[in-house]
């Protein structure tokens, strides 16, 4: 056995046992949450924080919480790391909820263009919801980009009414418009509205739960309604 083939072996030795005590670790918080808070969803993921001690615990519904190493303390809350003043928890829930936009089914999309269109941005959006009216009258001022709608009526049945209604008229784009800026619905069409089914599941497969819902180019998930400098400043991010 040479050198390199002894030092390897050491090294993994060494790390063995720390591999074992980190699943045993992980293996006694994951029981001690789920058998003393029964209620709490499906625990995905535990991992270590760049905090001693303190443990990231994932939930199915990619909530996150934090813990100590035995699952003694549940702690919801941000985790700030003071030197730089980044927020580790917002981070962290930007990149779990993160959608990569090229797997954003535009074809089944109402396609908004203003100006020349250059910046793009989707949004998943109820046409019952208030605050996506409120999100379209400040998205009407921005210019220079293309907006894509997935009709995404949650709200109930009236909501998916009148998304099909959008989605069969002659100038879709229009009638949605209309109908979020001036409360003119369209006539009930009639026509193949897949699409909407299809825009639903994906919602749920990506856990889009309310409206509206942006995605930007980056694929930053950004939930409810913003403001025009807000939409802006969304827009200039993501295309850094």
């Amino acid at each position: 056995m040479n050198f390199w083939t002894r030092g390897f072996s050491l090294g993994a030795a060494l790390l063995f046992p720390l591999w074992v005590w980190a699943q045993g670790q992980e293996a006694l918080i994951r029981k001690n949450l789920s058998d003393r808070i029964p209620q709490l969803p499906k625990i995905e993921e535990i991992s270590r924080t760049p905090m001693n001690g303190l443990f990231e615990v994932r939930l199915q519904t990619n909530e996150l919480y934090y813990t100590d190493a035995e699952g003694n303390f549940l702690i919801t809350g941000q985790l700030i790391e003071t030197r730089t003043r980044r927020n580790l928890t917002e981070e962290r829930e930007n990149k779990l909820n993160a959608i990569d936009f090229s797997t954003l089914p535009l074809k089944d999309a109402i396609t908004l263009v203003r100006g020349q269109g250059r910046r793009k941005l989707a949004v998943f959006e109820d046409p019952n919801c208030g605050f996506c009216r409120r999100f379209e009258r400040d998205l009407a001022k921005v210019d220079d980009v293309t907006v894509y709608v997935f009709l995404y009526p949650v709200l109930g049945p009236d909501s998916m009414e009148k998304s099909k209604a959008v989605w069969c008229a002659k100038d879709p784009a229009a009638a949605w418009v209309a109908l979020m800026t001036r409360e003119q619905a369209p006539s009930a069409g009639n026509c193949n509205t897949a699409a909407i089914e299809r825009n639903l599941e994906f919602g749920r497969k990506h856990k889009i739960t309310g409206t509206p819902t942006l995605v930007a180019v980056n694929g930053q998930r950004v939930p409810g309604a913003i403001n025009t400098a807000q939409i802006e400043k969304l827009l200039a991010d993501a295309a850094r």
